[in-house]
């Protein structure tokens, strides 16, 4: 069976990149192969990245405020991409509010700073197992 292949991003001018980092090394030790993107990514390299790299999931590490803006963009490209199968999931600082809107868009679930990372791992893996089409 391959492994999940996961792309981590930083979008916009946020400079905080400890948490990404932090998640990538978990995941990868939980078993996926982590793709960072590194900081100040625009939603087109995010998606360009992950068509390039054929990833299953998407993880965006936002701390800037911009989440409603970044995510639904996001999104939007990977709908114009044809990658509807590919998880739309992230973390940081977001409103309940915000994170029910971004729930409805299609956005996967979202992980507020200090979330243990095997339950960030677990999701990953069950929604993955869930899609059915690993070999």
């Amino acid at each position: 069976m391959k492994p999940i292949r996961v792309l981590i991003a930083k979008v916009g001018l946020d400079g905080h990149d400890r948490g990404a980092k932090v998640i990538a090394a978990a995941l990868r030790d939980a078993g996926m192969e982590v793709i960072y993107t590194g900081l100040r990514q625009t939603p087109q390299m995010v998606v360009n990245a992950a068509l390039q790299e054929d990833v299953d999931v998407i993880g965006i590490s936002i701390l800037s405020g911009a989440h409603l803006t970044v995510f639904p963009k996001v999104l939007s490209l990977m709908h114009q991409n044809g990658m509807d199968d590919v998880l739309l999931t992230g973390g940081g600082i977001i409103p309940d509010d915000d994170y029910q809107a971004l729930r409805e868009m299609g956005v996967g679930e979202l992980f507020p700073p200090g979330t243990n990372m095997t339950t960030i791992a677990d999701y990953i893996q069950q929604w993955v197992a869930q899609r059915g089409d690993r070999q």
